[in-house]
């Protein structure tokens, strides 16, 4: 057993202090992480299995693997798919995640976290789900649905007519032919234009094969064609691939154009940092305020 001194208690009163200080620092790095990804985290769709498991089975105890191994891989990878193979064939997990062919490994990581997050809400006791966010895919079933092609539409979006400008739905056309050719892997994108504005985006699931990947993309196109008409904007999900384009720049699943959620981003980032620096510097001069009275307190016991 050994007691504290009030100069130790002064030095541990001063360690507390600087420990508050390290902890609002980490707060304030996981504040401003979540503020930069908000875009990515914008809700597309979701859906659930109305097959539900019993909790504490071992089929749940599959799905909890399964979903912390579509976490683990994503700090490394953009896809990967995965089968928690249960003791009896019913109990067997399969499930899979899908990023963004442009997001960096911490984006897609972050993107996951918060879709399984999700999707552990959205679909409770369920055996199967899917979860699309703007920047991340992920899904889980009881039966298999790896390497399965399938062209379910799930979300089909058109924005406002702008008229049959002959020259634009010319460049439309193009970029959409552009998409569905067929190369540039399973995530293309492509700009054309005098100015450069008009844009598309296509992304297949990577369990598909790159025939099965431009069958899917040629049906999403078709229907944007066939859908949207002369549309400002159109996005078409389907079940393993999707295909979105823009006048101005390709949108999130706000309605806005994503060079509009980065500029709000960086506007909200710069509150948050102005308003955490605020904070760390009254905890600061805090800190430094009680020091001072701790050094006055040994001052005056020292004079007596």
């Amino acid at each position: 057993m050994f007691f504290l001194t009030d100069r130790n208690m002064s030095t541990t009163r001063r360690a507390l202090s600087l420990s508050s200080l390290c902890v609002l620092l980490l707060t304030v790095i996981s504040t401003v992480g979540a503020a930069s990804n908000t875009a990515i985290g914008s809700f597309v769709f979701g859906g659930c299995s109305q097959l539900k498991y019993t909790p504490g089975s071992p089929f749940e105890n599959n799905v909890n693997s399964m979903l912390t191994s579509l976490v683990n891989s994503a700090m490394f990878s953009s896809y990967n798919n995965f089968t928690a193979v249960g003791d009896v064939p019913q109990d067997t997990v399969y499930g899979l995640f899908q990023c963004r062919g442009d997001l960096q490994s911490s984006d897609c990581a972050s993107c996951v976290t918060r879709a399984v997050t999700q999707l552990g809400t959205l679909c409770i006791d369920s055996c199967g789900g899917a979860l699309q966010l703007d920047g991340c895919l992920i899904k889980y079933d009881n039966t298999t649905f790896l390497g399965v092609e399938d062209k379910t539409v799930v979300v089909k979006k058109c924005g406002p007519a702008v008229g049959y400008d002959s020259d634009a739905l010319t460049r439309r056309d193009a970029v959409l032919a552009s998409l569905g050719a067929g190369d540039g892997g399973p995530y293309k994108t492509y700009r054309a234009g005098a100015s450069g504005n008009l844009q598309g985006v296509a992304q297949c699931v990577g369990d598909l094969s790159p025939s099965e990947c431009t069958d899917c993309l040629g049906d999403a196109i078709g229907r944007l064609k066939t859908e949207c008409g002369p549309a400002a904007w159109g996005d078409v999900f389907l079940a393993k691939c999707y295909v979105r384009y823009s006048e101005g720049g390709v949108r999130s699943q706000g309605g806005k154009d994503e060079s509009d959620d980065t500029n709000n981003n960086d506007d909200e980032v710069e509150k948050t940092l102005a308003i955490i620096i605020g904070l760390i510097a009254a905890v600061a001069l805090f800190i430094v305020f009680i020091s001072f009275l701790n050094k006055l307190c040994e001052s005056g016991k020292g004079s007596k």
